[in-house]
């Protein structure tokens, strides 16, 4: 977008009256989206943005500045919002020189981002036909397609200029059906960062099926239980679990803050032995992934906690910076309009050595939540509420009836410690999780093992 002269310009710019560090995030987005309801498309749109962030860091505090507009005026006045962060001016004259960086190859460099709508469309088309000849009580599809490319380029007064090109599609499949008064809702997902060639084997069909029979399971569902008990948490979806009762705990900003429970406990107990959790941006297509995170530093594999033991927290520049680590790639921003935070990117636990079918004959009464619809966390304490999208009765180690209107009520340290069994069909979840923080919101993947926890409150309607 900018040549490098001019990089180094507005670098130079954003020091002129001093500070520690600054950066220049430049941003070209083009995003391709459909939607379909009813079995015609309701909604399409093609959305091209681009702009320039600049950023200069003095001490604790950081400055910044952007602009949508690229004249050499405008980009010269938002590194001059962002310098009035340093008050001095003993950075008049200060020059940045930089050179370009390797970044290495994660996903499909081609990506799409086509202008052949008809191809959107009838990928769209698909899942809807197959949804509806899953079930006669299918009464409705709605089903979405995004796609998109993300260009960005990232100076910084270190040196370095990093480019990456980030491809993003995901297409989802939301299924209702109807039996009288009863409702069943059923969704699935799929995608990452790749082209629409990934679809040629992960086909629509096999996603609107998938919605379609959760839709059908959940119209036959009973109420769910309430009280304490057993719960095993599905592999892949049930990730999101992990994701937001411990993952944003371990993210710098809240532990430097001392607002995380996680806050200096390096080297301590927090979790069951059996517990590892790492954060991944190095994996190759997956939704999280990246090359060079937004402050363009490379993508890398953290290890947050290790046999229940904290190792570290994901970190960004600054927060790196003032705990006196490394950035460990973790600097995502939402766009060009915002400035970087510490962030996951793929979060998810390894493969323990049960298998599954060990883990449901382990468990005497339980609910199997295999996968959830969302929930909340509050970050000082811990403390989580999340609804069951899919979710059975175990009874005397057994799978048995569908239930429906479930919620899980806990901790995350607590649950973590409770942790008895970790499964060995670990992966990663398809589908297109996305994570807010801040006001700000970026593409996420979460993903883990079959897991078994000891106790959890469940919430339902049936107190039988």
């Amino acid at each position: 977008m900018l040549d490098r002269e001019t990089l180094e310009r507005l670098l130079g710019t954003a020091l002129a009256r001093g500070g520690d560090y600054a950066d220049v995030f430049c941003e070209r987005r083009v995003a391709l989206s459909f939607r379909l309801q009813g079995g015609v498309i309701h909604e399409g749109g093609l959305v091209v943005t681009q702009g320039v962030g600049i950023r200069t860091i003095a001490g604790e505090s950081a400055g910044y500045g952007y602009s949508d507009d690229l004249s050499a005026t405008a980009l010269a006045r938002a590194a001059g919002v962002a310098s009035t962060i340093a008050n001095g001016s003993d950075g008049a004259g200060r020059r940045a020189h930089v050179e370009p960086v390797s970044v290495a190859r994660l996903y499909d460099a081609d990506g799409s981002a086509s202008s052949d709508s008809a191809a959107y469309v009838k990928l769209l088309e698909r899942a809807d036909v197959a949804a509806r000849a899953f079930d006669p009580r299918v009464s409705s599809v709605n089903a979405t397609i995004t796609d998109e490319i993300q260009e960005v380029w990232i100076a910084t007064s270190d040196g370095r200029l990093a480019y990456d090109r980030r491809p993003l599609i995901s297409l989802g499949v939301q299924v209702l059906c109807v039996r009288g008064k009863e409702r069943g809702f059923g969704y699935a997902g799929d995608g990452g960062r790749t082209s629409m060639l990934y679809f040629d084997g992960r086909t629509p069909e096999s996603i609107a099926l998938e919605a379609a029979r959760v839709s059908a399971i959940n119209l036959e569902a009973i109420e769910a239980p309430a009280g304490e008990m057993e719960m095993v948490v599905g592999s892949g979806g049930g990730g999101v679990l992990l994701h937001e009762a411990v993952g944003h705990g371990l993210e710098s900003d809240f532990s430097r803050q001392g607002v995380s429970l996680y806050s200096g406990r390096v080297g301590q107990r927090v979790a069951s032995e059996l517990v590892t959790i790492y954060d991944d941006g190095n994996l190759a297509g997956e939704r999280g992934s990246l090359a060079v995170d937004d402050e363009g530093n490379p993508g890398s594999h953290k290890v947050l906690v290790e046999n229940g033991i904290l190792r570290g927290y994901m970190q960004d520049y600054l927060n790196g910076r003032l705990m006196g680590v490394a950035s460990t790639g973790s600097g995502r921003r939402q766009s060009f309009r915002s400035m970087p935070q510490p962030r996951m990117c793929n979060t998810y636990m390894p493969a323990g050595t049960s298998t599954v079918d060990e883990i449901v004959r382990s468990t005497k009464r339980g609910i199997y939540a295999k996968s959830f619809a969302g929930g909340q966390v509050e970050i000082s304490k811990g403390d989580f509420v999340f609804m069951i999208a899919e979710g059975y009765l175990i009874e005397d180690g057994r799978v048995t009836s569908p239930v429906k209107n479930a919620t899980i009520v806990g901790n995350g340290p607590e649950v973590m410690s409770s942790v008895v069994a970790v499964g060995n069909d670990s992966r990663l979840a398809g589908g297109h999780y996305t994570c807010g923080k801040g006001g700000q919101y970026v593409p996420v993947g979460v993903g883990m093992p079959t897991v078994k926890i000891s106790s959890i409150t469940v919430g339902g309607s049936d107190l039988g």
